[in-house]
């Protein structure tokens, strides 16, 4: 059988008297570490996640950055084309213009050319009409 003696109190106040220097030494600095720790990955946590919707607004004002600035393009190339596009017309005016001129000078020359060669052979007239007389006849006139 057990006998319950004085030794029994005795072990009970040094299980007490363990329980308390544990605590001390070795319990409490591990508690605080752990929480310190706990704090400190939490901490890390909020700042990733921080971070993480800071990263996706600064993804959304990237791409409507590029989207601005895509449209702001388009609207320069536009107007660059309606640009050259005038330029075009007003070229091809110009040139249509020297053309004209240069076939209205043509067609002065042509008719000028022409009225000379008229009066010319309108004064050689008798003179052709004369040969043709006799070589149909076969005699002089």
């Amino acid at each position: 059988m057990v006998s319950v003696d004085g030794s029994l109190f005795i072990q009970i106040i040094n299980f007490l008297f363990l329980l308390y220097v544990l605590n001390r030494v070795l319990f409490k600095p591990v508690r605080k570490i752990l929480l310190d720790r706990k704090a400190k990955v939490d901490g890390l946590q909020q700042g990733v996640e921080s971070l993480s919707s800071e990263a996706v607004l600064k993804d959304k004002e990237y791409a409507e950055g590029l989207k601005g600035a895509r449209a702001e393009g388009l609207k320069q190339k536009d107007a660059f084309v309606e640009e050259a596009s005038q330029e075009e017309k007003e070229i091809i005016e110009r040139i249509n213009k020297k053309a004209q001129a240069n076939l209205a000078e043509i067609r002065s020359q042509v008719v000028t050319e022409t009225r000379k060669a008229q009066s010319a052979l309108e004064q050689e007239i008798d003179t052709f009409a004369k040969a043709i007389g006799e070589k149909i006849l076969g005699r002089a006139c």
